[in-house]
């Protein structure tokens, strides 16, 4: 019944909102003799802060548009990657057109901010992504009104949360090779069991985990919220603050924790803070005052935004975690998207690094609640735990403010990238093969990848080939350029591109027949990886030789650089016999000879594991070069 009252009055108050916010304007405006009458900015004033107190407060927008990259600026594209009925995991693209700014946001860790779900909207955070995207690239759990999800959706509980979470990492580790979790507030709980659960199974867990101001342990240094909690049954609570959605909603008849009490309870822990507050926008919108009245506005567009809360959802947290102390105490058991329930064990995180960030004067996160995080994790490492007071902040000041940008940010992006290995999937390095196929940037952006054994690149192959103790012939660059992109090519098109590649160098920069090998010793042939047994036949065959011979003339001097390269490391071959190389030292030795010529830029591909080499089209890679 409640929740048709408040209904009720809002949907009375609503059009003297209007109206005050008209009246306001009618003092301000210049052009109407109502602002030139005496008194007509305290009238002014007043209308409006009747219709500050009186509007109803819709969800904000995240409004982050751009983001400055080391004096760069990078183009952000908000977008849903996933969508759930009660959440969706929300993205925060960054889109660049330079090259250098590319290569950084390539190599940015990927964090996933877990937003809180007790009654404020994700835009709340809106200063945290703002500020970690000009480091990482961003995604955040962007949670849903409960009165705006159908009865047909089903129900959303603390399970339901828990697997949402898990459901998320996988996701991101999938796309990205691996993440790093940011949880504020409430979050800090349901991550921590998510977690848990996954480093259970042995599945594989986010490279950091950090929490920030939540109730992980309750029982320590009780605020008022947890007294709260404390102090009465979950019968009270089920009997006077659970209501049912009222008509003209998506989720009418559904049973939830209405935001409007959420957002009183707020208010009654500080009444005289927002009361100054309020008082305070009189006076500057009296003064004229607009940066100040400005910043008044924002801070209470979001503040004064709230959300409704599944029932079961919020007695399941109120149960959890502030009266039975499941997680602390070891109870928790978790039942997951297949109907197995699992219990929580903290201690089986093994390879997971946690943070754990309070703020010194926060009134809603007790002091130890959220370092008591540590020492449950006792099967991370000493040296991979980390806690971090915020002096002189209060719970909103640990992620959201000048004290978070300048004191708790440093931290946590610190602790980020000394965890952050770098991996790079595939869909990664398509996009960053343009830049890998410069020889001047390849060796910088390979080592700053770090692939190590998860993908290897394929070089052209090394020329194995018969030459003679003749005058070493000087390959044109071009001809020798024109060698190696014929090598790169595939066994199945070997023939015929070594034909053109012939012509071109013949046309482009002819050898010196004069100097290059007898027609009589066996014309050097390129080997491909893919038919090592057939190109050896034809390069020992007599016959194949003689025909070959009159056009071999032309490309030998296109082929004997790198094979000259060979020749020095291998002892030569009998005559009429190819000669044999070791597969390591051939690719070293092709390696050395391509760092040599600075004018080049061979075609580069990559070998995924357990996949034959494919061709990758610098087209494609270099379209989606342009995107983070």
């Amino acid at each position: 019944m409640l929740y048709q009252i408040y209904e009720t009055q809002r949907s009375l108050m609503e059009p003297f909102a209007e109206l005050a916010l008209a009246a306001s304007r009618m003092f301000t405006n210049p052009v109407l003799p109502f602002s030139h009458a005496p008194g007509a900015n305290r009238m002014a004033a007043g209308y409006n802060l009747l219709h500050r107190l009186a509007k109803d407060y819709e969800k904000p927008r995240f409004e982050i548009e751009s983001v400055d990259v080391d004096g760069a600026e990078v183009t952000i594209h908000e977008r849903v990657e996933i969508n759930k009925p009660f959440c969706e995991l929300r993205r925060f693209k960054r889109y660049a057109d330079d090259t250098e700014t590319l290569e950084k946001l390539l190599r940015n860790p990927v964090v996933l901010i877990v937003a809180p779900l007790s009654g404020h909207y994700a835009t709340l955070l809106r200063d945290t992504v703002r500020t970690m995207l000009k480091d990482h690239k961003v995604y955040i759990t962007d949670w849903k009104n409960a009165r705006n999800v159908p009865l047909s959706e089903g129900g959303f509980n603390l399970n339901d949360y828990v697997n949402y979470v898990q459901e998320f990492i996988r996701y991101l580790q999938k796309e990205n090779g691996e993440c790093h979790v940011v949880s504020v507030c409430q979050p800090t709980v349901p991550v921590l069991a998510a977690v848990s659960l996954m480093a259970s199974r042995g599945e594989q867990t986010p490279a950091t985990m950090t929490m920030m101001g939540g109730p992980v342990d309750a029982s320590k240094s009780p605020t008022a919220v947890n007294d709260l909690a404390v102090q009465r049954s979950i019968e009270w609570f089920e009997n006077n603050v659970i209501y049912r959605v009222p008509s003209g909603y998506p989720g009418e008849g559904r049973r939830v924790y209405p935001g409007f009490l959420q957002f009183a309870g707020f208010v009654a822990m500080n009444p005289n803070r927002h009361a100054t507050s309020y008082y305070d926008y009189f006076k500057d919108l009296i003064r004229g005052d607009g940066e100040s009245t400005e910043a008044h506005r924002k801070f209470y567009d979001e503040y004064n935004a709230v959300l409704d809360m599944d029932a079961e959802y919020y007695l399941d947290t109120i149960e959890t975690v502030f009266q039975e102390f499941k997680l602390v105490n070891g109870t928790w058991d978790v039942k997951g998207v297949d109907g197995q329930i699992e219990r929580v064990r903290p201690q089986d995180i093994t390879k997971t690094a946690v943070l754990a960030i309070e703020g010194e004067l926060d009134d809603i996160a007790g002091l130890g609640q959220t370092q008591a995080s540590l020492s449950m994790c006792s099967g991370v490492p000493d040296s991979e735990k980390l806690y971090y007071e915020v002096k002189g902040a209060g719970h909103y000041g640990i992620f959201s403010g000048r004290r978070w940008r300048e004191m708790a940010y440093p931290v946590l992006r610190d602790f980020i990238l000394r965890h952050h290995s770098g991996i790079v999937t595939a869909k990664r390095r398509k996009a960053s093969q343009p830049h890998l196929d410069d020889l001047a940037k390849r060796a910088e952006l390979y080592e700053q990848l770090q692939l190590g054994q998860e993908a290897s690149i394929v070089e052209p192959a090394p020329a194995v080939a018969e030459v003679a103790p003749a005058e070493p012939v000087k390959a044109a660059p071009k001809a020798r350029t024109a060698a190696r992109k014929t090598a790169a090519k595939p066994a199945s098109r070997s023939g015929s591109t070594r034909k053109t590649a012939s012509k071109a160098a013949a046309t482009e920069a002819p050898a010196p027949t004069e100097k290059a090998a007898p027609a009589s010793a066996p014309a050097a042939k390129a080997v491909t990886g893919t038919a090592p047994a057939k190109a050896a036949e034809k390069a020992t065959s007599p016959a194949t030789t003689a025909e070959a011979a009159p056009k071999a003339e032309t490309a030998a001097a296109a082929a004997v650089a790198p094979a000259a390269a060979i020749s020095k490391e291998a002892p030569q071959a009998d005559a009429g016999k190819s000669a044999e190389v070791p597969p390591q030292q051939a690719a070293d030795s092709a390696i050395a000879v391509q760092a040599d010529a600075s004018t080049s830029k061979p075609m580069t591909t990559w070998r995924l594991p357990g996949s034959a080499a494919e061709e990758q089209t610098t087209d494609q890679a270099m379209a989606d070069s342009q995107q983070s």
